[in-house]
């Protein structure tokens, strides 16, 4: 939602004239851009041979049209250049400050997020000084844009309504009730029957601003699809289906595909749904990442999984793996420059009232000479000011550090919990469910014959082999049972509030999955196997260390009896076979 917002900048539409008011002209053709852009190209195309003759606020108007322009049509480093040479040159406050809220949507496109969420705290800070309706109102609407891109819904919700107060002569509330309801939406605020997402709705179809509404259409039609209304769901994108044609907005056009892909899914009519997740992929770039195509392969990969095809499954499961790590790194992307940003701005604002104490000082010591005590004092308090700000600064470094640590705690290959984060995590869980008096599973897991797999067919599919093993292990765990890789192809799941039958069945389900798996290799396919132990706490405690020993037991017994088998400690030579 925030992505579709960038470019939708309308305003109320006229008829081409002739030109014999070059600045009306312009203003009439700045009106048209997406409410009838080809008639806006034409009128450009029309005044550019007048140009010599125009005055030089006409010129920069015009080269400011020509740079939307570029920007509509994906030429963002044009555009950039273009809207940094009206911003440095142009001396116009209305189109400097719509070119730096285009500028700033320039940067989030080409995610050059550290730039983007600097600029916007530059126009952030300005705005007290912005006096221009439109101006106003443009710099309002980009920033809610901007920090909505940033998942900071509490302050793009605050733009979006102070641009509702703010909105010019000729413009609607089409924009900013619009803005608002995205801004809801990505922060996970927004039902079906929210007033604010039916005000957007009634206002911008109203205003006959197709782009906006279709839209929120959309994000209806989402809506019902996540409270499991899928029929609500085609019903609503088969009624906005020709308007989003008729717009020809890419991201509408793939997102209503994916909705109506999903919706299908879950009225269990997979050859609907394939059809539509299809047609998604066949408009989408080969080099697209976005959280469409995430749900899209994902669609897929579950209708191929349904019905037992398993090399396309994982096929589709590589690129949907692909396309939710790409939307996680550009989430943590953002997520980074925001907070770089703030601490810039904050060292920033630091450094200004340290400037500003030093100025104050040194007048003080030239006109109170006469009072050394006083100034003294006046020092103590100062540094004691400066020593504050140091230490609530220091405090708010920690504080990123401490977020950038969470993220160590994942193993860089497979996403789930490396050997001393299991370890630490198990060994808490283990001590309260001691003192409740319950009951947990350990299952060691270790690959058979990974060596000759690496050997044979190389690190890299070696590496799809460990991925494959983990979304198998997921697909029988529970959000409370603990998951970790030891070490190479080894893996430990600690299953708890889980009796011994309970865990030798999940275990012998694992098994069985593995084995039942094939991953693509040159000429075919391959399929593996894995050995599992088992130890539970009736007999070995609560110790994880002792749980650990007595699952590798089990494990190396599943291994001297043939792989591929699931084996539990018993406490005694007797072995209890899941396989048998």
């Amino acid at each position: 939602m925030a992505a579709m917002a960038w470019c939708l900048l309308v305003q109320p539409g006229y008829a081409a004239t002739s030109i014999t008011n070059p600045g009306q002209f312009l203003d009439q053709a700045e009106s048209l851009r997406l409410k009838d852009h080809a008639q806006f190209a034409q009128m450009l195309a029309q005044i550019h041979p007048e140009a010599p003759r125009l005055s030089e606020a006409e010129q920069w108007h015009l080269r400011y049209l020509d740079a939307w322009e570029d920007m509509f049509n994906g030429n963002y480093i044009k555009s950039e250049t273009e809207f940094h040479q009206i911003i440095d040159r142009s001396g116009d406050p209305v189109l400097i400050a719509k070119a730096s809220g285009l500028l700033l949507s320039n940067l989030a496109f080409n995610r050059r997020y550290e730039e983007a969420f600097a600029l916007a705290n530059h126009l952030a800070s300005s705005l007290p000084e912005v006096k221009n309706p439109e101006s106003r109102y443009t710099l309002l609407t980009n920033l809610s844009q901007m920090l909505d891109f940033g998942e900071q819904t509490d302050l793009a919700v605050q733009y979006a309504r102070m641009a509702e107060d703010a909105v010019p002569p000729g413009e609607s509330l089409c924009r900013p009730f619009y803005l608002e309801a995205a801004a809801l939406y990505n922060g996970k605020r927004l039902t079906s029957a929210s007033s604010e997402l039916r005000r957007a709705i009634d206002v911008c179809t109203a205003a006959k601003e197709p782009v906006f509404a279709n839209g929120m259409w959309l994000v209806l039609a989402s809506l019902h699809i996540d409270e499991n209304q899928p029929a609500k769901a085609l019903a609503l994108l088969d009624q906005v289906a020709a308007s989003v044609r008729t717009a020809h907005y890419y991201p509408h056009r793939l997102s209503s595909r994916v909705e109506r892909a999903q919706a299908y899914l879950k009225l269990g009519n997979d050859g609907e749904a394939k059809k539509a997740a299809l047609d998604a992929l066949a408009i989408s770039q080969p080099d697209d990442t976005s959280e469409w195509l995430m749900d899209d392969y994902q669609v897929l990969y579950q209708i191929e999984k349904q019905q037992g095809h398993n090399a396309a499954a994982l096929n589709y499961y590589e690129h949907y793996s692909n396309q939710e790590k790409s939307h996680l790194d550009d989430i943590r992307s953002r997520a980074l420059a925001y907070d770089m940003a703030e601490q810039h701005l904050l060292m920033q604002k630091m450094e200004t009232e340290r400037l500003s104490k030093q100025n104050s000082i040194l007048t003080l010591q030239q006109t109170l000479t006469a009072k050394a005590i006083e100034t003294g004092r006046l020092y103590i308090v100062l540094l004691v000011l400066v020593l504050v700000s140091v230490i609530l600064w220091l405090f708010r470094l920690k504080r990123s550090q401490l977020r950038f640590k969470q993220l160590s705690c994942l193993d860089g290959l497979t996403g789930i919990s490396h050997y001393q984060h299991f370890t630490s995590e198990a060994g808490r869980a283990l001590q309260l469910l001691e003192k409740k008096h319950g009951i947990a599973c350990l299952i060691a897991i270790d690959l058979d014959h990974f060596k000759q797999i690496n050997d044979t067919h190389g690190h890299a599919l070696g590496d799809a082999v460990l991925k494959c093993t983990v979304a198998v292990c997921q697909q029988h765990l529970r959000s409370e049972d603990l998951f970790g890789r030891l070490g190479g192809e080894e893996f430990c799941v600690l299953l708890l509030d889980c009796h011994r039958e309970q865990g030798m069945a999940i275990a012998d389900r694992i098994r069985a999955t593995i084995e039942a798996t094939l991953v693509d290799v040159e000429g075919g396919v391959m399929s593996f196997s894995a050995s599992l132990g088992v130890a539970c706490t009736d007999r070995s405690g609560y110790e994880l260390q002792r749980l650990c020993k007595d699952a590798d037991a089990a494990l190396y017994r599943a291994k001297r009896h043939g792989r591929n088998r699931v084996i539990a400690d018993t406490g005694s030579d007797d072995l209890q076979d899941a396989t048998a």
